[in-house]
């Protein structure tokens, strides 16, 4: 009986240990440094010459609700009223973002670019996949609204984890014309359970998602419950436009295809033939930017 005692509690402990490790994961990933983003865009020729070299833009640091500053590049566009912010993906940078730009300058747009909370240039001492993001994504949109104007017509773009952040982000601001999702997640908790029978096949067992979300609102004050977009993606009003890559396994292609079915009003979805995660755009530049620029004159922004 004790044997058998002391074996639970062993593995009460060892399930403890580990869903606070897979927790720490989850808050604090490991973040590319700023210039290494930079490196790594140029040379995978993501990132146009004259969007880096030749526009005009300016660097500016938002001061966030939470205490930190958020950086960024604002990028007028001959004081454009229609302005994009782009929302990059996990570990990287704003940098993440300039390769969509092009698509959006040609089409009379002002760009906001930044680095998310714990990214980049930004402050911030942890990441919480939206949670806290859509909060500073909603800040920045303050700033665009204070600089060009009551009237400017906004729309964000987001990657990855950008994504699921602008999800989230629009279903709290109506002042959002239009979204653009790329490979974002419609739950934090599938999400996390497909990336743990991926990556960690030996613990898949163990109890760990419910666990670490614990572990995680205790330390971090949000649980991953707290974030998924499909929980109020019937409710959003904006227009959206799903983008995931068709071979995604990160951040499964079904997970695009469940909000799009839920999603009311107007929507759109492209499938990338063939594309990893968020390598819509990469696979096929020319048929991501025929798609976005369908949307933008279905819903009457271009």
């Amino acid at each position: 009986m004790k044997i058998l005692l002391l074996l639970i509690i062993l593995l009460l402990l060892v399930a403890v240990v580990t869903s606070m490790y897979f927790s720490r994961i989850v808050v604090l990933p490991t973040v590319k440094k700023y210039d290494d983003t930079l490196s790594a865009e140029l040379d995978a020729g993501n990132i146009k010459d004259y969007i880096l070299n030749e526009l005009e833009k300016e660097e500016i640091y938002i001061p966030s609700t939470f205490g930190y500053k958020l950086h960024g590049f604002f990028f007028p566009n001959n004081n454009s009223k229609k302005v994009i912010i782009f929302a990059h993906g996990i570990t990287w940078s704003l940098y993440g973002s300039m390769k969509y730009m092009d698509i959006f300058i040609k089409r009379g747009f002002a760009v906001l670019i930044y680095d998310h909370r714990n990214h980049g240039l930004s402050g911030g001492n942890d990441t919480s996949f939206g949670y806290y993001e859509k909060h500073d994504l909603k800040t920045c949109t303050d700033w665009v609204i204070d600089r060009v104007g009551s009237s400017t017509i906004i729309g964000v773009h987001g990657e990855s984890m950008g994504g699921g952040t602008v999800l989230q982000y629009i279903s709290m601001d109506p002042r959002v014309k239009f979204c653009i999702d790329d490979c974002g997640y419609s739950d934090t908790t599938e999400l996390f359970k497909h990336r743990l029978k991926n990556d960690f096949k030996l613990l898949k067992q163990l109890p760990l998602i419910p666990l670490a979300s614990i572990a995680t609102k205790i330390t971090k004050g949000w649980s991953f419950n707290d974030v998924s977009p499909i929980k109020t993606i019937s409710k959003i009003n904006t227009p959206i436009l799903f983008i995931h890559g068709e071979k995604d396994d990160y951040v499964p292609t079904k997970m695009s295809h469940d909000l799009y079915s839920l999603k009311s009003g107007f929507k759109d979805i492209y499938i990338a033939p063939g594309a990893d995660h968020a390598q819509a755009y990469t696979s096929n530049p020319e048929e991501y930017e025929k798609r976005v620029d369908k949307f933008l004159r279905d819903i009457n922004i271009i």
